[in-house]
């Protein structure tokens, strides 16, 4: 975080502190308003007045390295999403049902922009990533030396997640971001993306591939053209088209049983195994 970028996002921690506080009938007057009148400068006043519990939230995160502004930005958002949810007539204080909201809009922002590598994406991962610094704090304060097999697996159990994906997370969280263009020495020339493996074809190779394959199809097309018109049909039909058909469609379309479907695809397969047989040592690959 730059210094300009902090001191704007502390502008708005203070900003957002100086806000007088609501009172109940004033909270619940002014949501009223908003969900049944939407009337906007109510809503204004709402979002204005618990600016502040977005602030305070925004402190707690901001040990994730992220640019105080927007961690707050984004609270913001949670926060205009509770206030379009909130129902006035339930008994709960605007600020307690937007506490969720707010906490789970900077918790999606922190996993999206923590690292390049998406972090988290299940409850379980998205658990891990904001509780095991500070289970494992706890469990390296009673046991005074670094988290070991066992502590691990006591977090495991509190949180209710495999251990695999403990020690998935917490070599996650010890791991660094690195760019590919990143020279692997000081005096090297050579950076890690040098290194990387394309286990694709080569252009040659696609070519040829490409080639071989419109070839193979070629005569595909003028075997079948030799077949009577209800063989070519179903082989087509059960070989060849993306969705196939089953013998009983098959019948059904060309009015006889799924058994003689069968007797005239067994007989159009040996016809066109018999014409290939001479030019390749395996005919069914172009069947295939």
């Amino acid at each position: 975080m730059t210094h300009i970028g902090a001191n704007n996002g502390m502008r708005l921690v203070r900003s957002a502190m100086s806000t007088p506080l609501l009172t109940r009938e004033r909270e619940l007057a002014l949501a009223r308003a908003w969900r049944e009148e939407e009337n906007e400068a109510a809503l204004h006043e709402l979002i204005t007045a618990y600016g502040r519990l977005v602030a305070g939230m925004a402190l707690k995160f901001r040990n994730y390295g992220l640019p105080l502004a927007d961690l707050i930005q984004e609270g913001n958002v949670g926060l205009m999403q509770a206030a379009s949810r909130f129902e006035p007539d339930r008994d709960i204080r605007f600020s307690t049902y937007a506490s969720w909201w707010v906490r789970s809009a900077m918790q999606d922002y922190i996993l999206r922009n923590w690292s390049i590598v998406r972090t988290g994406t299940t409850s379980s991962q998205k658990s891990l990533f904001f509780n095991l610094r500070r289970l494992r704090a706890r469990i390296e304060g009673r046991t005074g030396s670094a988290l070991d097999d066992q502590g691990r697996q006591d977090i495991a159990d509190e949180l209710k997640v495999p251990k695999r994906d403990v020690d998935g997370m917490s070599a996650r969280l010890a791991a660094a971001d690195q760019s590919l263009n990143a020279p692997i020495g000081e005096e090297s020339d050579l950076s890690w993306q040098d290194y990387l493996v394309d286990d694709r074809p080569t252009p040659e190779a696609a070519a040829m591939d490409s080639k071989d394959g419109e070839t193979r199809a070629a005569w595909v097309r003028e075997a079948l053209a030799e077949l009577p018109q209800r063989e070519a049909r179903i082989i087509r039909a059960r070989l060849l088209e993306e969705e196939t058909l089953t013998l009983e469609a098959l019948g059904t379309e060309l009015g006889v049983s799924k058994e003689r479907v069968r007797q005239l695809e067994k007989r159009a397969l040996g016809k066109l195994r018999a014409r290939f047989r001479a030019s390749f040592d395996n005919p069914e690959e172009l069947l295939s």
